[in-house]
């Protein structure tokens, strides 16, 4: 299969890619290379997915809000799939400037579906994001619970579903959208709390937390991302749905702190700052919507993933750590 994916050269993006080119498939990827974080990174995780994937892997530097561009690639390559990864992440700098999260969250995707509508895509999957809840109403969140974003960001990647759910319906595209819940692994983006945490503790600084500590997360492994992703390939069942892709568990963000500190054996204690603004204080998501329409099952919990995540960092760290302080 011909498959476009949107922010391949990404942390979740280039997973997908090199996922689909070891079970065969044809993969272009279309990525502007932001500078959010170094470029050393997702540079390096095109030259892997290049690797993996020779004359079926392309690469090309492009904005998704370049319509003319969007169009060429779909039907240039004949796309029978895309997978949408690219977006201008971080509930912090959506803060800072909402007007490029809108362009790229918002219009790019919007260029997406009117190619993928035109040019006879079979399915277009949405990287959307558990931001869309805000308040909490109840917990774990179901698919049903509420939508009241506290962050532009949240507001983009909620209006990006409602596109899709139109395009399914009134267009006849295909499209699922899979709400993330804070994705971690080899090669994550090296501004999030687990890959700042582990890099403080490992240069013997303490690792610092936002608020009080008490806040929780539902971290959800790279691994299991990609499954949810891939089983798309094989189903229709999902079609026109936003499907929630978590891990069932929660941790706080100071046992989070404490584990890496024990795993890394650095001699420091936590250190405290202000609370974020916009920050979400709970996140805790309801999979049995994966479970019964992709057979989603999570594999990997938070502790052993952090524990994995760890090893793979002090095994990388020559090349890695340059790009994490760089950030």
């Amino acid at each position: 299969m011909n498959v476009l994916v949107t922010g391949g050269a990404g942390f979740i993006g280039s997973h997908i890619s090199e996922r689909l080119l070891e079970t065969g498939h044809a993969v272009t990827v279309l990525d502007i290379l932001d500078p959010y974080y170094d470029l050393g990174l997702k540079e390096r995780n095109v030259e892997r997915c290049r690797d993996a994937g020779g004359d079926r892997y392309e690469f090309i530097e492009g904005s998704i809000t370049n319509d003319e561009l969007v169009r060429d690639v779909v039907s240039g390559r004949d796309i029978e799939f895309i997978y949408h990864q690219a977006a201008q992440a971080g509930v912090r700098t959506s803060v800072e400037n909402p007007k490029k999260p809108h362009e790229i969250n918002t219009t790019g995707l919007l260029n997406l579906l009117l190619a993928a509508d035109e040019y006879g895509v079979e399915r277009v999957v949405n990287a959307s994001s558990s931001s869309v809840y805000g308040e909490v109403e109840y917990l774990p969140y179901d698919e049903d619970h509420q939508n009241v974003p506290q962050s532009p960001y949240g507001v983009t990647k909620l209006t990006a579903e409602h596109y899709c759910r139109v395009w399914n319906e009134v267009y006849d595209v295909p499209t699922v959208s899979l709400r993330y819940f804070t994705v971690y692994g080899p090669r994550m983006r090296p501004n999030m709390a687990i890959t700042n945490f582990t890099s403080r503790c490992l240069n013997g600084e303490p690792p610092v937390i936002y608020g009080d500590g008490k806040q929780t997360r539902d971290f959800t492994y790279i691994d299991d991302i990609v499954d949810a992703n891939c089983s798309l390939l094989e189903t229709s069942a999902a079609d026109g749905e936003v499907i929630n892709v978590g891990s069932t568990g929660t941790i706080t963000i100071e046992s989070l702190a404490t584990h890496i500190v024990d795993e890394t054996g650095a001699p420091v204690d936590l250190e405290y700052d202000d609370a974020k603004e916009a920050d979400a204080r709970h996140t805790h998501a309801d999979v049995s919507k994966a479970t019964d329409l992709l057979g989603y099952e999570p594999t990997v919990d938070i502790r052993e993933g952090v524990s994995q995540f760890v090893d793979w960092y002090r095994a990388n760290r020559d090349w890695y750590e340059p790009l994490v302080l760089n950030s």
